[in-house]
Order: structure tokens, then sequence, then C-alpha cells
């Protein structure tokens, strides 16, 4: 009887185990019914409104056609006169020369489109070092992100690469008032978003206000928003900026804000915390877009983006799909690359050397080797308070100190082959805000270990190893990004720099996800990073005391009064001649004060594959980095398909 009920048992348990499976089967196939709905009904809706927008674009042709045809019957006696330009705004300000301004914002990939071998199609596929936490814009906080995202979000202005000067995009034309204080953009009126959605004043004023609503996450951004006092929609197609007093980079920034769709993330201010916690919001005019908007999650790894066949601008976007592949390893994005399943590969130095000798490699490829005036910066980071306590590099002498004992022209000449040079500040050496005056601190053992004596460190016990008085160790976790072999390297090397003087470097490395984590916390005692930079670098951001806050960018609580004034007076000093001095001055309190120990400005050694065609340097750099209308596959070199 025991054994008869263990059969009947087991005979109802798998019984009900396949009702199981049979219901998460339906399940999972219902989930997949309604994701193929979801999408076709996003696909029938943006269709629907590219038929309403096609028809009134064709109810307004005729409209003017009329109008055309009763001008020339009414007016014939005109017809040899000069056409009048379009009616620009003025207010006793600077305007852009004209109308046709906007269409330098596509020459150079017109001209592209004219080649004999010019063609549309193929994929572009690069590779990311790690991991993304979240492409949301402003949420995202990683150069990776901001570079995906730049080919989704545009401006109303864009720089030329040749002669780094602000052209329209968005904006047809603009106004500036005599005191600066107030600049007004004419939109034009054929941008679309790309889901269909025209884009007016209205979005602007939008991405502004969501910016600066302090329930969402993007404290960065609102560190140099808050110069701007409103922003205005003066009707569908113009836009007014306020300043409340003058800032020396007001065009730029008021220009280049990333205009964000406010149909589509209009909901968010509802819940913010949703729009906060997001891993993949993202949708804008640019030349492509996330095939599903609101879809894209760390769990898929790679991020692919698709053309946007809405693009609004005059050459349309030439790759079917930007793809970047998450591959970790160093050796294996080289092997990658070698194979040909990605078309760029950024070398190391000491990779660099190698590969201009690899034949198979050469033979393959088109190789770059610059350094634009944008380029960055590397540092080492010194905390200064944790947890709400100093922290030994509140000591300035320590900090000067920590910069002596390291050689970075070893460093530079051993791990980077030359391939760099050494950074004095956040300001490159050939700008106008760099001070002549300063050079780079020279390694010097006995200045820095007479620094750290003074500040109350020595080896009491003669064991090696510098204690303060209460005979605790000099001894610090540096923190850094796990996946750059190059900087494991350089950190060996300044660990035994630093044993020379008695002082115990514990390096700790950490996935990017992490750092970021710990950035947002200030919870860390040292790390290294980098910085990006511009042809002017407004350091308000990174070294103003007033961003020593949560999710701010001063994550180091570095606070220099006298530096908060000089920065401040710089930021409102329109007339170059009168910044620059300041720039200077406060570049030599950075010097002295050393919260950064500045390591080097870098080149870019890079390998891309024959197939991408019209790859070019400009004073910004390479322009496939940042002009994705511009390279192009030939026909006969494609190898992917839609």
């Amino acid at each position: 009887m025991k054994k008869s009920s263990s059969t009947k048992d087991i005979i109802i348990f798998s019984f009900l185990a396949v009702i199981v499976i049979l219901i998460i089967l339906s399940m999972y196939q219902r989930d997949r019914e309604w994701t193929k709905l979801s999408s076709m009904e996003r696909t029938l809706a943006e269709q629907s409104r590219d038929v309403s927008s096609l028809r009134g674009s064709l109810n307004a042709m005729e409209k003017r056609l009329d109008n055309l045809q009763i001008q020339s019957q009414t007016a014939t006696a005109l017809t040899n006169t000069a056409t009048p330009k379009e009616n620009i705004p003025k207010s006793g300000g600077v305007s852009s020369k004209d109308s046709t301004q906007v269409s330098l914002a596509f020459k150079r990939a017109k001209t592209a489109t004219e080649m004999p071998d010019y063609a549309q199609g193929d994929w572009s596929v690069s590779s990311l070092g790690s991991g993304l936490k979240t492409i949301t814009p402003l949420v995202s906080s990683d150069n990776d992100a901001s570079t995906i995202q730049s080919y989704v979000l545009e401006g109303l202005i864009t720089r030329d690469p040749d002669t780094l000067e602000w052209t329209g995009l968005i904006a047809r034309d603009w106004t500036i008032s005599d005191d600066g204080l107030i600049i007004t953009f004419n939109l034009r009126n054929d941008v679309y978003f790309s889901d269909g959605e025209p884009l007016d004043s209205s979005d602007v004023v939008f991405s502004f206000d969501f910016i600066m609503n302090e329930k969402i996450q993007a404290p960065r951004h609102r560190a140099y928003l808050e110069k701007i006092k409103s922003v205005t929609a003066n009707g569908p197609h113009q836009v007014t900026f306020t300043f409340k007093e003058p800032y020396f980079e007001a065009f730029s920034l008021a220009g280049t804000l990333q205009v964000i769709p406010e149909h589509f993330y209009k909901e968010y201010l509802e819940t913010p915390q949703v729009f906060n916690d997001s891993k993949g919001l993202l949708m804008g005019t640019g030349p492509y877009q996330l095939a599903d908007p609101k879809g894209w999650t760390p769990d898929n790894g790679n991020v692919e983006l698709v053309r946007n066949t809405r693009y609004w601008g005059d050459v349309q976007p030439p790759q079917d799909r930007i793809l970047w592949r998450v591959i970790q390893n160093a050796s294996a994005r080289l092997t990658t690359y070698r194979n040909g399943d990605i078309d760029a590969y950024g070398a190391r130095p000491i990779e660099y050397e190698k590969l201009k000798k690899d034949k198979q490699i050469m033979d393959k490829s088109q190789k770059f080797e610059y350094m634009p005036p944008v380029v960055g910066y590397s540092y080492i980071g010194w905390n200064q308070e944790r947890k709400g306590k100093a922290t030994l590099f509140a000591d300035k002498r320590i900090r000067q100190a920590m910069t002596y004992l390291i050689d970075r022209d070893r460093v530079n000449k051993d791990i980077f082959l030359g391939y760099g040079e050494t950074a004095i500040s956040p300001f490159s050496p050939r700008s106008k805000q760099h001070n002549p005056a300063l050079s780079p601190r020279a390694y010097d053992l006995e200045k820095g270990k007479a620094l750290l004596k003074e500040a109350g460190f020595e080896d009491r016990d003669n064991n090696g190893v510098l204690e303060n008085e209460a005979g605790e160790p000099f001894e610090f976790e540096l923190t850094y990004f796990q996946g750059n072999e190059d900087t494991q390297r350089m950190i060996l090397l300044i660990k035994d720099l630093y044993a020379k003087a008695g002082v115990k470097l514990i390096p700790t490395p950490q996935e990017w996800p992490v750092m970021i984590e710990l950035l947002d916390k200030k919870d860390f005692e040292a790390i290294t990073l980098g910085w990006t930079s511009g042809i002017e670098t407004d350091i308000f951001q990174m070294f103003h005391g007033s961003q020593a806050k949560t999710n701010g960018d001063n994550f180091i609580n570095y606070k220099n009064p006298e530096l908060d004034k000089l920065i401040d007076e710089a930021r409102k000093t329109v007339d170059a001649d009168k910044r620059m001095p300041l720039w200077q001055q406060a570049e030599a309190l950075m010097y002295e004060d050393q919260p950064y120990t500045f390591l080097f400005r870098r080149k870019s050694l890079a390998f891309l594959d024959n197939r991408l065609k019209n790859l070019k340097l400009t004073k910004l750099g390479l322009n496939k980095s940042f002009l994705p209308l511009e390279v192009y596959v030939p026909k006969n070199m494609q190898k992917y398909t839609r």
C-alpha cells in the first residue's frame, strides 16, 4: 500500500509539473506576443504621425504655390531685384550671417556623399572596455554613455571641426544682446524626433526645465545651467535664453543644450525616481536611435543603435546600425579587431610599437596618431573628506609631497613610451588659460619626504615605513579601473616610487559601475581617472567648493574660497583678454594646492579598418569619433546586412 501510494503521488506530481510548464510556456508566448504587439503599435503610431506630417507638408506646399502664383501675377515688376534676406530679429546684438549658414553643419558630410565609391549600408562596430550602468541622458556620467548619446541627441548649434567656429544645427540663426545676457535662437521648422513628432521651442524649454528639476538626478548638468535665469518660447520656432549674469560661455552653454522630446520624457516628472533609476530611456533628433527607446538594459550588454529613417538633416545616416560590443579584456579586443569583428582598435603604446610592424594589421588598417587641442588629462584625485571626517589628504603639504614622489617622466617613458606629456593643471600648456610661469613639478624624493615630515610623518622605528606620532603607518588605498592594463602597470610603478619614501600604496582595482558608485558617494581615499577638455576649460564643476556635494563632480571635497572667487570672476568676464589672467591665477592656486596630482595628456593611437572610408583628422580629433555622417563603407566592402 505504501508503494502504491508513492507511485500515485509521483503521477500526480508529474501531472502538476506538466501543467505548470505549460502555463509558463503560455505566459512566455503571451509575453512575446505582447512585446511584438507593443512594437507594432509603436510602429503604426509613428507611421500615422508620418502620414499626418506628410499631409500637413503637402497642404503647406500647396498654399505656398498658390501664394507664389499670386505674387508672380501682382509683383512682376520686382522679379529682377535682389532677393531680400530673411527677416532676422535684431536687438542691437550679434546675429549669425543668414539662414544659409545651417548648411555648413552638413557641408563635410555632403562632400563625402559625392565621392565615387560612396554608399549607404553596413554596420559600424566598436568596442567598450566595460559594461554600461545606464545610457539614459543626465543620469549617466561616463564618457562611453556620452558618446552613444551623441549619435541620438542634438543641440541647437555645433562646432565646425575645421575652423572651430560655431554654426547652426537645429537653430537657423540667432541674436545676442549687447550685454550678452539674452540669446534668441530661431529654430528650423523641419526637425523631427525619431518617432516622427516635430521638434519645436517647447521641447527646448522642457529640456532646460527637466534638468533644473531638483528631483531629477542631474546635479552635474545643473551646475552649469544654473547661470541661466530662464528659457522661454516666443513662438513655435523661437526660444530665448536669459542669463542671470554675464558668462563667458553663455552662447555655447545655451546652444549645446541637448534637446530631449517633451512628449517622451514628461511622464517622468510625475515619477522622477523611475527616471533616475532607468537604464535606457533615450530618444532624440539625431541620425541614429534605439530600436526601442525604452528597452535597453545593462543585461543587453552590447549597445545597438539603428538608422533614424526620419532624420531631418541634409545628409542621411550612412550606416544601417552602430554597434558597441562589450569586450573587457584588451587582448580579446585586439584579437576581435584582427579577425575583423570590430572596426577600430585603440592601442596601448607598447602594442602600438609592435602593431606598426605587424603586416597583417597594417595591411587591413589605417593608422592614426594624434593629440587634438581638446585632449583630456589623467590624474590622481586626493579625497580630503570621507564620511564627514578629514583625511590624510586634507593637508596641502601631503598632497604636494605625493606629487613630488611620482617620477612622471619615468612613468611616461616606461609605461607610455613617450606618447604623452606631463600635465600641469586642467589647462593645456598650449591654451591661453595656462600660466607660462608654471612647469610640472619634477620628481624630488627628498623634498617629498621633507614635506611629509613637516606634516608629522617620519620613520620612527626604522622599518622603512613612515608613521605619525601615534605610530600609525602612512598607507592609503588607490582606487582605479581594473580593465586598463596600462593603468595597472602605472599604479605598480607608482607604488614602488612611494615605497622608496616609506609610503604604502594599496592598489584597489574596481569594476566601472563600482567606481561610479564610489564617486557618487565620495567613498574612497584616492582615485585615478581622467577628464575630457574643451577649447577653453571651465573648471567650476570639478574644483569649485559649491560642487562638493552628493553626485557632484568635486568628489574630492576640495574647497578653497580664494579659488572659488577667481572661478566666479573668470566665468562672468566675457572679455577674453581680461579673463585669461584670472584663469592663470586660478591655475597658480591649484598648482600650489595640488587637489589632484595631474598626470598626463596622452596621444590617441588608433587602428581602423580599411573598409571605412573618408577618415580624416580635424582640429577636434578623428572625424569618426564625433561626425557619424562622414564615414562610409563602399558597396563592394560591406559585410553586414540589415
